[in-house]
């Protein structure tokens, strides 16, 4: 319950409840916003979340096109002690239907790229990028996806296909010439540190929403920075 109040304090802050004129909807707001959890926990189809909640397939959409803005995850701005802060950033595919935002990809699945940054220290997600097409390069998302900027004096760890993008990565291994074993424990110690921003998206993926979108357009990015929030909420109560 704490979680959900504090989820449902930062859409009601951002106008959920609207105008407050024309038709009232056949809902309150802490049930709408429990509709719009509830989808991305559970990823029911929409005429599956109508019976459950009383109203129509056609309402429950409204609902989730009208309040999945306003749980997006604020991006965290370059916090005071950045020189102090280890932040870790990874990519994951997300199956998706729509073919505007994914690609056929490596997971043999129409998907799409998308990118977190989460703290080493406590593990909240400080930013998720826009999704890309599953065949985007780890690299070439990063450098599009603005996230850098905030990350300004902040150190980051990346993996190796984070090359030249300002980011601690790993030893690379080279054609005749093995790793050295001062760099076999850096790599070693490197994985330790990186596997927190894999456990982080696995939690994510606790909610279904992550596993096939079926959103279309915004929906995933919204879906994306919907999940991170809640998980941000959970980690604080």
């Amino acid at each position: 319950m704490t979680q959900f109040s504090g989820l449902l304090q930062v859409v009601r802050e951002r106008g959920g409840n609207g105008t407050l004129r024309g038709r009232p909807w056949s809902l309150p707001l802490a049930e709408r916003v429990l509709m719009v959890a509830v989808y991305y926990r559970t990823n029911l189809a929409m005429r599956q979340l109508g019976p459950l909640f009383g109203v129509s397939s056609s309402t429950v959409c409204r609902v989730i096109q009208r309040l999945r803005p306003l749980l997006a995850l604020e991006p965290v701005s370059r916090p005071a002690d950045a020189a102090d802060r280890l932040w870790i950033v990874d990519g994951t595919l997300v199956p998706v239907r729509d073919r505007s935002v994914g690609s056929s990809s490596r997971n043999h699945r129409f998907s799409a790229n998308v990118h977190v940054i989460v703290d080493a220290d406590t593990r909240p997600v400080i930013a998720a990028a826009r999704p890309v097409p599953g065949t985007t390069a780890d690299a070439h998302a990063w450098r599009s996806s603005g996230l850098a900027g905030h990350c300004q004096g902040v150190t980051v760890v990346g993996d190796g296909a984070y090359l030249d993008c300002g980011m601690v990565v790993p030893h690379r291994k080279r054609p005749h010439r093995p790793l050295l074993p001062g760099e076999e424990d850096d790599n070693t110690a490197h994985r330790k540190v990186r596997a927190r921003v894999e456990h982080v998206i696995g939690r994510m993926k606790n909610h279904k929403i992550l596993r096939d979108c079926r959103q279309r357009g915004d929906g995933l990015h919204h879906a994306v920075q919907a999940v991170a929030r809640m998980h941000n909420l959970a980690l604080a109560s």
